[in-house]
């Protein structure tokens, strides 16, 4: 018998906890909840999800602080959960890496299938990234199978989602995406978003190489990017 998925629950409202868990029981999913900062982090340790189900608005330490330190370590998706009228900054969540938002009230279904998206695009990223997927350019190598870049020798801190952004365009030299393209693709968004956070993670990823390589992401303007070499 497969092992099932398991997904890790947290809100800090018991009811809202149990009743998704019940929805993701119904498909077939392993469930444990958290209802505080703290021992979601805790708990994650433990548990060892396939991904994570994030309020914001918890005790002792907000969703954003727990996504942080998670994903200090791990590249586990999470989807973060907002009531509505909160305020939430979807840039934000999506700096920290992570993979997508639900609103509440939400949707039986509608929870369910995004969960089912976001583990179908972890998976997909996993399989490719055993397939020896190293690019290769002068004084730059970027490694998906171990999510590492190697400049001038030195291996450089890279979040998840700004490596997949860089590995993104990087493996299709000269071909111009648009902020909403990269929005889709590496986060998976299929409709139109705010596609600040594309910018912001392109100016982070600028930041950490010097402008003198043969190499470089630029700004096609009034279009998007594009990983040129020289």
């Amino acid at each position: 018998m497969a092992e099932k998925t398991k997904i890790l629950v947290v809100d800090d409202d018991e009811h809202i906890a149990e009743l998704i868990s019940l929805y993701l029981a119904r498909e077939g999913y392993d469930t444990k909840e958290a209802y505080s900062g703290p021992s979601a982090v805790e708990t994650f340790e433990s548990y060892q999800p396939s991904l994570i189900l994030l309020d914001i608005m918890l005790p002792g330490m907000d969703g954003y602080e727990v996504c942080k330190k998670i994903r200090k370590t791990s590249n586990v998706p999470i989807i973060m959960l907002t009531a509505k009228g909160e305020t939430f900054d979807k840039v934000l969540g999506l700096e920290l890496g992570a993979d997508d938002y639900v609103v509440k009230p939400f949707e039986p279904k509608e929870l369910v299938a995004r969960v089912k998206a976001v583990l179908r695009r972890y998976e997909s990223k996993e399989e490719s990234s055993g397939e020896g997927n190293v690019l290769r350019f002068e004084n730059l190598e970027i490694n998906m199978d171990n999510y590492t870049v190697i400049y001038h020798g030195k291996e450089l801190s890279f979040p998840p989602k700004e490596f997949e952004l860089l590995y993104f365009l990087a493996k299709r030299p000269g071909q111009v995406f648009t902020r909403d393209q990269l929005l889709d693709k590496i986060w998976g968004y299929e409709y139109i978003g705010d596609t600040r956070t594309v910018d912001v993670h392109i100016k982070r990823i600028r930041e950490k190489f010097t402008q003198d390589d043969p190499w470089c992401i630029r700004t096609v303007w009034g279009v998007g990017y594009k990983f040129e070499v020289k």
